[in-house]
């Protein structure tokens, strides 16, 4: 299989695997967990079941489409982005997470008209899902994938210099 063709392949699992998990898990607290309430999962770890009808920790709720919008072209943006540099190892890892967790909360966003958050640490840090997970994740990652391997001209093999005898004896 060509180097693109598996990392679209990769890209498209990652995507399929983030929306599949994220939908199920809060398809299995919505069924189990009364609004309002908290069950300890891990110390200092809770699961509630909570609607966030805002964008990230609750920021500009009753914005819905405007808010869809945006994700949309941000996602439009990674997909560009991706298809330009498919062959960057790794790639496709935070763009799979970063587009998977994007679905699973639009998905939530379009059914319901909010998204369903479940997980709850202490000191107020506010609620959240396996979706924003994976796209905090997935930012961090494609921060590390993208700086981290260097440019476009170090991903490429180097051309091979003269020894310096040779170049020496060339020039007599």
């Amino acid at each position: 299989m060509r180097p693109v063709a598996l990392a679209w392949l990769r890209a498209g699992l990652v995507i399929f695997g983030v929306v599949a998990l994220d939908q199920f898990t809060k398809r299995q607290v919505e069924h189990s967990i009364v609004p309002g309430e908290e069950r300890r999962l891990l110390p200092g770890v809770q699961l509630v079941d909570a609607r966030n009808h805002g964008v990230a920790f609750g920021i500009l709720p009753g914005h819905h489409i405007a808010v869809t919008i945006v994700i949309g072209l941000a996602v439009l943006g990674l997909l560009a982005y991706f298809t330009r540099h498919a062959t960057k190892p790794l790639i496709w890892l935070p763009t799979g997470l970063l587009i998977g967790g994007a679905l699973g909360n639009i998905l939530d966003r379009l059914r319901d008209g909010s998204v369903t958050d479940f997980i709850k640490f202490p000191l107020g840090w506010p609620p959240f899902n396996l979706a924003d997970a994976s796209i905090t994740f997935g930012v961090l990652l494609l921060v590390f994938v993208v700086e981290g391997t260097g440019s476009e001209a170090e991903d490429t093999e180097p051309e091979p210099q003269p020894e310096a005898g040779r170049e020496r004896a060339e020039c007599s």
